[in-house]
């Protein structure tokens, strides 16, 4: 607490904020805040990484300015630790100086000088591992065939915005990781193949009987996700979902892929790939063999017990099935367990991305807080979420 409460004195002079009872109030407040305490940098002949460590989740969104270049990330309920360093040059021809700032008192942003195009940059977010909470920044030959010397960087046409604008509105991609693959953020990813991605939007016969539908347990192996109060891993959970969800997709007529079917990474390097070759691994088991949806399968988790229910995820630059499968889905499963309905939210996860099929991701229950993380430890909230998913994805399949 001295330690939180010495650091708030040194966030208020930054800022320059007196002691009043107005900041006192502010204290209280970023006590329930996340802290920003390091940002790390990588750097491969291919793209240079920066990796932002929390406390606890945040929100973030992106916004891209252009003359000069800049991609800038803010994290809305956050307090910047005194101990991050506020600029930095990065010495990389895909990003230069960095400046980092506890812009007002509920947001931390992170400015990046770069001349990338829009395909190559990425924001995304990672949880648990070696933080509670991670926003990941890649710049650099992000697309397929990419080759370390053929990036085209922009010429002042075209795709460049007026100074100062943001190239579209905030630039939003979201808040929650639920993404599944937990290798050192450090890794690069460097020479993996990531195909281009075109999200279609499918017609639907009614009914489950010969649908081919996708399954992916998060984590697994090495990444074991969030852990609940009593140790209970978010990866055991999301694996006897999936594999529940399957014996009724099965019974109902469907054919199922399963990205895993016991404790372990999906990509064949196990616990040496890298975060991308992971996540990638799981797109490739639904794309790879055409299915026609994808579901990702994942436990919440917040600081602290308080926060509960369930919620559902879409790739905001898909299609609207997508939307709609996670939609049905997340109420489905809100109902089924009765725990509280936190609505269905747009993301940037990798999984949902980068899949060519409509996507979801739906985020059960939150493993952190002490009655959830009981039920979904026990067979009967098992079968019930399993049930709640076919529910949900027979709904989206009737409609």
């Amino acid at each position: 607490m001295i330690r939180f409460f010495m650091m708030f004195l040194m966030v208020l002079m930054a800022l320059g904020i007196p002691f009043t009872a107005q900041a006192a109030a502010f204290g209280q407040r970023a006590a329930n805040m996340a802290e920003i305490k390091a940002i790390r940098v990588s750097s491969t002949a291919d793209k240079v990484r920066l990796v932002v460590d929390a406390t606890k989740e945040v929100d973030y969104e992106t916004v891209v300015l252009s003359k000069p270049g800049r991609v800038v990330v803010n994290l809305t309920g956050a307090w910047l630790s005194p101990a991050v360093k506020k600029n930095m040059d990065l010495g990389s021809r895909f990003a230069g100086k960095v400046r980092v700032a506890q812009f007002n008192p509920n947001t931390v942003r992170i400015v990046v000088e770069t001349s990338v195009g829009r395909n190559n940059y990425e924001v995304f977010s990672l949880k648990g591992g070696e933080s509670p909470y991670r926003v990941v920044m890649d710049f650099g030959n992000l697309s397929k065939g990419s080759s370390g010397a053929a990036i085209k960087f922009p010429t002042g046409h075209g795709n460049d915005a007026p100074a100062d604008k943001p190239t579209k509105p905030a630039g939003k991609t979201d808040t929650k990781p639920g993404t599944g693959g937990q290798a050192s953020s450090g890794s690069s990813g460097a020479g993996i193949v990531i195909p281009p991605v075109i999200k279609r939007e499918p017609f639907f016969s009614p009914g489950l009987s010969g649908k081919k539908i996708a399954l992916d347990a998060g984590h697994g192996g090495n990444d074991a996700g969030a852990v609940g109060p009593t140790g209970v891993m978010e990866k055991s959970i999301t694996l006897r979902v999936a594999k529940a969800v399957q014996q009724l997709l099965t019974a109902a007529g469907a054919q199922v892929l399963m990205t895993r079917t016991t404790d372990t990474e999906v990509s064949a390097k196990h616990a040496l790939a890298s975060d991308v070759e992971e996540l990638q691994a799981r797109c490739d088991v639904a794309n790879d063999e055409d299915a026609d949806i994808f579901l990702s399968i994942h436990m919440d988790s917040f600081a602290g017990g308080d926060a509960k229910g369930t919620t559902g995820y879409y790739y905001g630059e898909g299609t609207s099935s997508g939307q709609r499968l996670a939609n049905r889905v997340h109420l489905a499963v809100a109902a089924a367990l009765g725990i509280q309905d936190r609505g269905t939210k747009s993301c940037n996860f990798y999984v949902v991305k980068h899949t060519v099929m409509p996507a979801a991701l739906i985020e059960v229950a939150f493993v952190s807080n002490p009655e959830e993380e009981k039920l979904m430890n026990s067979e009967a909230g098992v079968k019930k979420a399993a049930q709640g998913i076919v529910d949900g994805l027979q709904k989206f399949f009737g409609s």
